[in-house]
């Protein structure tokens, strides 16, 4: 008896996961075309962004495997999609981009997110490479700390 409710048990829970595959949502994995980038202070800035950053906050995203697979690929789309609706480097100057808040957040070790981390470990900046970036971000988009060093691309659109 014990046998056929734990088999049971175990069919309803691999349907289920199987059902959950044919949810639409995170399933897409495009990468719009990239408009216009920030006029990056350095090289190196530019590097260490998408090396730490560009998954979620460009449109040259890298879809690794497991985000194929729900109910994984929910939390993945979800990231991407707020992570490019707050800064997206691929569209400077389209969208408002709170790329002052950049260099705060890195500093604090708010981004990027702790989750990403484990599965990305080039994400992981030595603490001399931090400090470059987080100075490289002050440069090129501002912040508490210093005012950008140039304007963007195409101008950026102030929201009154």
């Amino acid at each position: 008896m014990l046998k056929k409710v734990i088999f049971g048990l175990f069919a309803l829970g691999l349907f289920v996961f199987l059902a959950l595959q044919f949810v639409p949502y995170g399933r897409n994995h495009t990468n719009p075309p990239a408009i216009a980038e920030p006029n990056w202070d350095s090289p190196r800035t530019r590097a260490y962004f998408f090396r730490a950053c560009a998954d979620c906050h460009s449109n040259e995203t890298v879809w690794p495997w497991y985000s194929h697979i729900a109910p994984i690929s929910w939390l993945i789309q979800r990231d991407v999609d707020r992570g490019r609706a707050a800064l997206n480097v691929s569209e400077w100057g389209v969208q408002r981009n709170e790329g002052e808040d950049a260099a705060e957040l890195v500093q604090s070790g708010e981004m990027p997110l702790p989750i990403y981390l484990p599965l990305h470990p080039e994400a992981r900046l030595s603490p001399q490479e931090k400090q470059a970036f987080i100075q490289g971000l002050v440069a090129t988009f501002g912040g508490e700390s210093g005012k950008p060093s140039s304007e963007v691309e195409g101008g950026e659109e102030e929201e009154e």
